[in-house]
Formats: structure tokens, sequence, C-alpha cells
């Protein structure tokens, strides 16, 4: 799997336990990839937020693996006005967006998606 390429998706209800399911799915989807453990922190605290800061009921999660990237993508299902913000992460932070190379975030109040790409 460290060389394959392709593009997975999951849609969970969004209850706090859909989480720890979309970390499995994860850790499955990419079992022998080099970034597998990072991935599986990014979805974790993509997807964690996600239904924290939403009133939605549902959470759509994508992989893309391509020569060289790992994009992980989460959407919410809305409901609020607030937008998440990128926060720069210290060196030392053990959190998904400190792995990631870049982080992008799209959408509106229908329905947000969080981007993070990790090299490999």
């Amino acid at each position: 799997m460290s060389r394959a390429t392709g593009v997975w998706g999951l849609i969970c209800s969004g209850s706090p336990e859909e989480v720890a399911r979309a970390r499995r799915w994860t850790r499955d989807v990419l079992r022998a990839h080099p970034r597998v453990d990072d991935v599986v922190l990014v979805v974790s605290e993509l997807g964690t937020n996600a239904l924290t800061h939403t009133v939605g009921d549902a959470l759509r999660v994508m992989l893309t693996v391509t020569e060289g990237r790992v994009t992980v993508a989460v959407t919410d299902s809305g409901g609020t006005p607030e937008v998440p913000r990128a926060v720069e992460a210290g060196e030392e932070a053990v959190h998904g967006r400190a792995l990631a190379t870049s982080l992008a975030v799209t959408g509106d109040e229908a329905g947000r998606t969080v981007t993070a790409e990790l090299p490999w």
C-alpha cells in the first residue's frame, strides 16, 4: 500500500463515536502506508472539530493518496456561521495541523471542508 494511489470516502453520522469509526477506517485503508499514524491523527482532529463546531448530523471523510502526498478532507454538514480558523501550531505540538504542510478551509454555513496535506 505504501506506493498505491487512490481516493476513498466515508460518510458517518454526527455522533461522537463516529470519529473512532473514521480512525479505524483510515487505518484500514492506509494499512502499510508510511504516514498511516499521522493521517489517523489528522482524521481524528479534523473529525472531532467538525462535530464539535457544527450543528450538523453528518461527517464526510475523503482520503486521497498520490505519489508523494496524502490529502485528508473532512466535510461537516454545516449549520453554524462560525468559520474554522487555521491556527499555527507550535513546534512541539502533537496536533494533526502540525503534521500537515498545508491546511485549507472551504464552504459556508451549509457545510465546510477542511483539507490537510501531508507529504511522504
